[in-house]
């Protein structure tokens, strides 16, 4: 059963919480991040994007650059800016996009859960990556960005959660420069804390749903400070790691696709021979087309929208990464055709997750950089819960969650 801990959480004063929230640390890069934060000292990206503080030549993974993150977190206690609360509580945070709301439970997931497998994953992660986040988790001593976690819906737990919320004021409510509202809670009622997390542990298993390096760099610094603490009694902070928790039905999977630099030396009318072969290709014109149901791709070539319906003989429903519309793509285009082999590591193909639209798509091909798009219609949350059930992972870039948390609103301390 789930694991769900109060804590002490590090939070902004009301007065700064516009200021010091951020994207997250991984859906911008070093430019960008130096440009959102522009005139704002308070930006959480001091902390979660340093180099934006330092020469703009620095190597990202330089000890300089972790230093600077762990001098700018102390600065920011320091001034008042983050400030400890001085009991354990637990927390909701609910986001608003498109008129539509769901609300996460925020509070301490735990490293044994991980290590055991009641927290379950549905990425591959990449070593760098991961020890880019350890390094930034040990420095700093604390989770600074939270990871997003889903659950199987709980009727009563949710309840409570959404009757808690409407019962009480937020202590941040505001709207971001995207749209997506963002409003916090900390729950301050013992008994509405105790009864959560005793209905927390009625949850059998719980799902990484964006975040698997921030949570694979938590589990490492964790089992670090074990290994360095012979006699830990397992209730220490550093055995939980910060996590926001949402009911599986009330997430939203949008889109993520693919481009690609070139036709691997293919005349575009031998392309379309070729996939022929496993598809049922039918030509749109030049009005964007939308994938209209699983199986069904938008391929943009040469100016023109294409309709891709894969052949029933490509895929196996009976195979939870097999029918997976990214598997089919790979499998029977970007593999034997583009000879895309290593979709982690080839410099041909980038993606593009679908909060940017089809329009992106045409954007990237109409530049010339890119010579041809793909559109998948988006994973339903019950494939990933199946797929990490099976103790299966999908392939590279499968799922992106819309609205996506924001950094700064909570850090957990990893200190007692």
């Amino acid at each position: 059963m789930a694991v769900l801990k109060p804590f002490k959480g590090i939070r902004p004063t009301k007065e700064l919480v516009e200021k010091i929230a951020s994207r997250p640390y991984d859906v911008l890069n070093s430019q960008e991040a130096r440009e959102e934060a522009k005139g704002n000292e308070y930006s959480l990206l001091h902390i979660i994007k340093p180099e934006i503080d330092l020469d703009p030549d620095v190597d990202v993974h330089s000890e300089a650059v972790y230093n600077k993150a762990a001098e700018n977190f102390k600065s920011y206690l320091q001034k008042g800016w983050l400030v400890q609360d001085k009991k354990e509580h637990i927390y909701i945070y609910a986001l608003t996009m498109n008129g539509r709301t769901q609300y996460g439970i925020v509070g301490g997931a735990a490293l044994d859960d991980y290590l055991n497998g009641v927290i379950r994953k549905h990425e591959l992660t990449m070593p760098d990556k991961e020890e880019d986040r350890m390094k930034h988790v040990r420095v700093n001593n604390a989770n600074i960005e939270p990871v997003f976690f889903s659950y199987p819906a709980h009727a009563e737990l949710d309840r409570l959660v959404k009757k808690y919320a409407d019962s009480n004021d937020p202590e941040y409510d505001f709207v971001a420069d995207d749209g997506i509202g963002h409003h916090f809670w900390v729950v301050y009622d013992d008994e509405v804390i105790r009864r959560i997390v005793s209905l927390f542990e009625e949850i059998p298993f719980t799902y990484v749903a964006d975040g698997h390096h921030r949570t694979a760099a938590a589990s490492l610094v964790g089992e670090e400070k074990r290994k360095n603490n012979p006699n830990y009694k397992g209730d220490e902070e550093y055995n939980f790691f910060l996590a926001v928790h949402f009911p599986h039905n009330q997430l939203t999977i949008i889109d993520y696709n693919r481009v690609v630099r070139d036709l691997n030396s293919l005349a575009p009318h031998k392309l379309l021979e070729k996939l022929e072969k496993g598809f049922i290709v039918d030509e749109k014109g030049t009005d964007i087309y939308k994938p209209r149901k699983l199986h069904n791709f938008s391929m943009y070539l040469e100016g023109k929208w294409y309709s891709l319906t894969a052949k029933k003989e490509t895929y196996d429903d009976n195979n939870p990464i097999g029918v997976l519309d990214v598997t089919i793509l790979t499998e029977q285009v970007l593999g034997p055709i583009l000879n895309i082999r290593d979709l982690r590591r080839s410099e041909r193909i980038d993606f593009v997750g679908g909060i940017r639209g089809l329009k992106e798509l045409k954007k990237r091909v109409d530049s010339g950089k890119m010579k041809i798009a793909f559109a998948l219609y988006p994973v339903a949350m019950e494939q990933l819960i199946r797929i990490a059930d099976s103790g299966n992972i999908m392939p590279p870039k499968t799922t992106w969650f819309e609205p996506k948390l924001r950094s700064g609103l909570i850090i957990h301390s990893l200190e007692d």
